[in-house]
């Protein structure tokens, strides 16, 4: 496998990556900032997590974001 081929299959999952390094830590602060209680028990970047990787997951299937 080249470096190409690697890139390439690293970049499809460039949604997945943005969601959990960007909207992740978003979502932390937010309920943070907010004072809200994370469902479930979670912690605040616990549950960012959680929207982060299904946000990413859904992004990656549909192929758009919104």
């Amino acid at each position: 496998m080249n470096v190409r081929q690697m890139l390439r299959k690293a970049f499809a999952w460039g949604p997945v990556f943005f969601g959990i390094g960007f909207v992740a830590p978003l979502v932390a602060q937010t309920l943070e900032a907010t004072a809200t209680a994370p469902p479930l028990g979670f912690t605040a970047i616990q549950t960012g997590l959680v929207v982060g990787i299904v946000l990413g997951t859904v992004a990656k299937l549909r192929g758009r974001w919104i």
